[in-house]
């Protein structure tokens, strides 16, 4: 039988089933993960906690902290400071650390395509 890596290859010659197990690209996938997940869970364990206490904890939610605002706005609010905190620290994160073995990565299969061309 033969390899299915052969027969499913597009044109141009890369093989990327082997691009994609190369060790930067392993590399860059455990990096992305390695940011994303943890961030992506804080950021809903913070958001239940409000969406938990808005529920059932009204009264500590009303609580005033400055004239009208109360600690539910504060924490609402909060919630968009988060959401624009986390996409920057991504972008500066994805700048230094992802996209420099990206364009390693692009840059390689652009040479192959053009050997193969």
């Amino acid at each position: 039988m033969s390899d299915p890596r052969i027969d499913t290859a597009p044109p141009g010659g890369i093989d990327y089933i082997a691009v994609e197990e190369s060790p930067r690209f392993v590399e860059l996938k455990r990096r992305h993960r390695g940011f994303v997940f943890p961030m992506a869970i804080a950021f809903l364990v913070w958001y239940f906690a409000y969406v938990l206490l808005s529920s059932f904890a009204p009264e500590f939610m009303a609580q005033r902290v400055w004239g009208d605002i109360t600690v539910g706005l504060i924490f609402g609010l909060g919630q968009f400071v988060t959401t624009f905190a986390i996409t920057m620290t991504y972008v500066w994160y994805a700048n230094r650390k992802l996209d420099p073995i990206s364009e390693e990565l692009r840059d390689g299969l652009e040479q192959q395509q053009e050997v193969s061309a």
